[in-house]
């Protein structure tokens, strides 16, 4: 089986759409998800719901961000092939934004419901990506 970790979004720095995520924003969705036994959250190909390569194992906020830890469903599948040769690495989130406010930078997301994570080419958040593939 092929996994990875990484972070999949980074605390105070804004992204390429010019949102800032806070420390925080991800506690509720991940409390809830636990306490209503949701089961995992899928690992999406480029955020197409067609496209599930995996399911993600652990997700929990820590001081940077976002970290998960992803399952693979293939190991011999292009998706895995890419990540061990470094091709891709980016990760992404699909989510809606329940709590922000704004100011002149862009928003500031304080409380996020999370519904999917992604292996992504080209991240809108540039530092999130893949750290450890095993």
């Amino acid at each position: 089986m092929t996994r990875l970790a990484g972070y999949a979004a980074l605390f105070g720095r804004a992204d390429a759409a010019r949102d800032t995520i806070r420390p925080g924003a991800f506690a509720r969705t991940l409390a809830e998800r636990r306490t209503a036994s949701l089961g995992p959250l899928p690992l999406y190909w480029q955020h197409r719901p067609d496209r599930r390569i995996g399911w993600i194992e652990r997700a929990r906020e820590d001081a940077r961000g976002l970290r998960v830890i992803a399952a693979l469903d293939n190991p011999a599948g292009r998706a895995a092939a890419l990540l061990r040769r470094r091709a891709i690495s980016g990760l992404s989130f699909g989510y809606r934004a329940r709590r922000f406010h704004r100011e002149a930078e862009g928003r500031v997301l304080e409380d996020v419901e999370l519904f999917e994570v992604s292996l992504v080419t080209h991240p809108l958040q540039h530092g999130a990506r893949v750290f450890l593939v095993c």
